[in-house]
């Protein structure tokens, strides 16, 4: 408890004579003081005076002088603990100051409020402190002021001051807090004054609706536009007004169905709550109508990478981006009028029906084969789908350039085309190479027992070249089907053109001249040099024929060197990064067309007259190419020449191991053997000629047309010291046989034999120990096959 104490004079009490006493000596001085006063003409004073000193001396004598405990202090002070306890029972900002305004307590409201702030300092302004100073001089002189509207930091408040305390020498201010305006009265105030009129004069209808939905306020626009002389506002309902047409749009029901669309905007009176009181802005729904024409779609619509277009409730187009244009082949900025526009006339009234049914039904999508007009031989996929609430578009179209798809797709059925052909050609060259084996093989065995002179001799040797003339064109059908046997050596570029040169000089002719140029630095590649011969000798005769219309001129055969680094300069999806042996084929003839250019490694595919070429020229070369992990390109200009570049991968050698790159061949009289040969073949006639031929050279030879036969051969026991077998035979193949062998002899030597191309045949011949010789074969190729695999370990 705070006190403010005031001196006080000590006094001692009267016994019991004492008060006699002095009641005598006040009796003695009234007595006295009314003798003088009346002497002196006051009798009325006299009279008082006697009274007065007879009261007190009857109470002096009584003893009820009392006198004030000099214990308790004059005057008690507040308690602010207590007075602070009570301030925080108002929920309105309070504090008690002295009267110079010097805080003393406040509650937890003011502190929250205002952190701790005297009051004189709470105003944001000069006028807000005025203000306080005329409410703290107001209270000061008439115990109370308040005024209202004060700038303080936080926000306009009215303020109350009193005059408070035991000495009112205090001041207890009170900033209430204003009562929250009822949303709906503020919403009425608005729409019914200023605001509703500058909403009407930017064309916006606005009305009031109370939580049923009635109007309970509406601006001059919505008045006239909306309510007019038949609806009473106090009783119309809002939804009564409005409605939703079979197109999705909202229209007011006082302008029927020819009426412009609406859009409609609910601010809600209590924003926890989406519908039920609050405040309607209505606007005409021009601007989504303009929403097609507007520069900041078109910006976007021209980044998207597929086509698109808007088009109306007539069919008309609204807009379209620049993929749409391209897919579409429109040149410079004019815009057709409908989409029919765009497709041939077969396909006008079908894009017309489906662009109505999308505009005026249900929003719905499909897909639509349509045959454009700038491009009418290769049809493409025109997307339609329905749109609502764009305003005017009402059809989305939908169309991609498939031109690059289209060329994809032109090149995969070639290459199927070519699969398919190449599993042809290599069907027909293993049967064909059955028949030239036989006859090769009869020419060999009778040219054994005939020598250069006699009669016969000359024209065995014709069939034997006609034979190996044959087997030249199945290997070259092989060839361009990826399935020829290849025999590939490290070796470099420049060393097989340089082999090839003289050849060429005399295929060429007179008329041409040649030009070989060799770059530095050529790594190594890894080929067949007789397949790389022969498609040097494809390009350069293809060259010379195409140079004979201009009588001649310059075929120029260059070799060089492509690091990986430029291989990406050239920025190729096809050509992988990579080290490369270059070849370059450049002629100055006709050149090839752009619509020929792509057909020409097809097989059986040529622009030379009939009779003048098979078309297996070049599809060789491609095949070749490939076998080998090449690439080849071609570039041409019409009248100016063409030019082949081949891309050969370098060859990287294992480290320590050492790359053979001549084949030794077996000496003539290396080729006598010995031992027990099992020979298992299906076609007569190459098995008649396989027996004769190792016969002749020594073996003992075992027979059998099937994989079956020859394993139960096999469970005899009986020596076999060589198999040989075709790989493709009915019933039990060559590798089948050979892994059933091999569990109980798994010394055997084995030597497989087919017409088919070695490495078309790998995965299924991928045995250890076995060699392979490929059909057709001369009885001397044989022989050496035998004595390669028997004296292999």
């Amino acid at each position: 408890m705070l006190y403010q104490e005031l001196p006080f004079i000590d006094s001692t009490p009267l016994d019991r004579w004492s008060r006699w006493l002095a009641s005598v000596v006040a009796v003695v001085a009234a007595l006295t003081a009314s003798v003088l006063l009346t002497s002196a003409g006051h009798s009325v004073f006299a009279a008082v005076a006697v009274v007065v000193g007879t009261v007190a001396a009857v109470i002096l004598s009584r003893g009820r002088v009392t006198t004030q405990s000099p214990a308790e202090p004059l005057t008690v002070g507040p308690d602010f603990a207590l007075v602070g306890s009570a301030l925080s029972l108002s929920t309105d900002p309070v504090a008690l100051t002295t009267g110079e305004g010097s805080l003393l307590v406040v509650n937890y409201a003011y502190r929250d409020r205002f952190a701790g702030k005297p009051p004189l300092q709470l105003a944001a302004s000069e006028d807000g402190r005025e203000g306080l100073r005329l409410a703290q001089s107001m209270a000061w002189r008439d115990g109370a002021g308040c005024v209202a509207g004060i700038e303080t930091v936080r926000g306009p408040m009215p303020v109350e001051v009193d005059r408070v305390g035991v000495r009112d020498d205090l001041l207890l201010w009170r900033f209430p807090e204003a009562p929250a305006p009822d949303p709906i009265s503020t919403a009425v105030r608005s729409v019914e004054g200023a605001v509703g009129e500058r909403l009407a004069s930017a064309g916006v209808l606005a009305a009031v609706v109370d939580s049923k939905g009635t109007i309970v306020a509406a601006n001059s626009l919505f008045a006239a536009r909306v309510l007019g002389s038949e609806h009473p506002r106090e009783k119309t309902r809002f939804g009564d007004l409005v409605e939703i047409g079979e197109d999705e749009q909202m229209r007011l029901v006082a302008e029927g169905e020819t009426g412009q669309p609406i859009r409609a905007v609910h601010l809600p009176a209590d924003p926890a709550v989406e519908s039920g009181a609050g405040t309607f802005l209505l606007f005409d729904a021009v601007g989504a109508g303009s929403l097609a024409q507007s520069t900041n779609v078109q910006a976007l619509l021209d980044v998207l990478p597929i086509g698109l277009a808007l088009v109306d409730r007539d069919g008309r187009f609204l807009a379209m981006n620049a993929a749409f244009r391209q897919a579409a082949g429109l040149k410079g900025s004019a815009m057709p009028v409908y989409p029919g526009d765009l497709v041939v006339k077969e396909d006008k009234a079908a894009v017309a029906d489906a662009v109505r049914r999308n505009a005026r039904g249900p929003a719905m999508s499909g897909d639509l084969a349509v045959r454009l007009a700038h491009q009418a031989s290769e049809p493409v996929a025109l997307t339609i789908a329905g749109l609502r609430g764009l305003g005017d578009a009402a059809v989305l179209l939908l169309l991609k350039d498939n031109s690059e798809e289209a060329k994809l797709k032109r090149q995969v059925a070639q290459a199927t085309k070519m699969q398919v052909v190449g599993q042809l050609a290599g069907g027909v060259a293993h049967d064909f190479n059955n028949i030239l084996t036989a006859i090769i093989g009869h020419c060999d065995l009778m040219l054994m027992r005939h020598t250069p002179g006699d009669s016969d001799y000359d024209d065995i040797q014709q069939i034997k070249s006609n034979s190996n003339r044959a087997a030249g064109l199945t290997r070259q059908l092989l060839a361009f089907s990826r399935q020829q046997t290849l025999r590939p050596q490290v070796l470099q570029l420049p060393d097989v053109v340089s082999e090839v040169s003289h050849l060429l000089k005399r295929l060429l002719g007179e008329t041409v001249e040649l030009v070989v140029k060799h770059g530095r630095n050529l790594g190594p590649i890894r080929a067949d040099p007789g397949q790389l011969e022969q498609v040097i000798i494809n390009l350069a005769v293809n060259a010379r024929d195409a140079m004979a219309a201009k009588s001649g001129g310059t075929l120029t055969i260059q070799t060089y060197s492509v690091k990986s680094d430029q291989v990406a300069e050239l920025g190729s999806d096809i050509l992988p990064i990579a080290d490369y042996s270059a070849l370059s084929v450049t002629d100055t003839g006709t050149g090839i067309a752009p619509s020929v250019l792509g057909k020409i490694f097809e097989p059986f595919f040529t622009t030379k007259e009939v009779g003048k070429g098979t078309g297996l020229g070049l599809s060789t070369v491609y095949g070749i190419v490939k076998q080998s992990g090449g690439f080849i390109f071609a570039d041409s200009k019409v009248g100016e020449g063409t030019r082949f570049v081949i891309y050969l991968p370098v060859h990287r050698e294992e480290s320590g191991v050492a790359k053979s790159r001549k084949t030794d061949k077996a000496k003539k009289d290396e080729l006598w053997g010995s031992g027990a040969v099992l020979l298992v073949e299906d076609e007569p006639m190459v098995r008649s000629v396989a027996e004769r031929a190792l016969t002749r050279h020594g073996y003992t030879v075992i027979t059998a047309d099937n994989g079956e036969d020859a394993l139960e051969f096999l469970a005899k026991n009986e020596p076999v010291d060589l198999l040989i077998s075709d790989v493709v035979m009915p019933g039990m193949d060559g590798p089948t046989m050979v892994r059933e062998a091999r569990q109980s002899r798994p010394d055997l030597k084995i030597l497989f034999m087919s017409g088919y191309a070695e490495e078309q045949l790998r995965k299924s011949i991928d045995i250890e120990n076995v060699n392979f010789l490929a059909k057709p074969f001369s009885v001397v190729e044989l022989a050496e096959a035998a004595r390669r695999t028997m004296g292999a370990k």
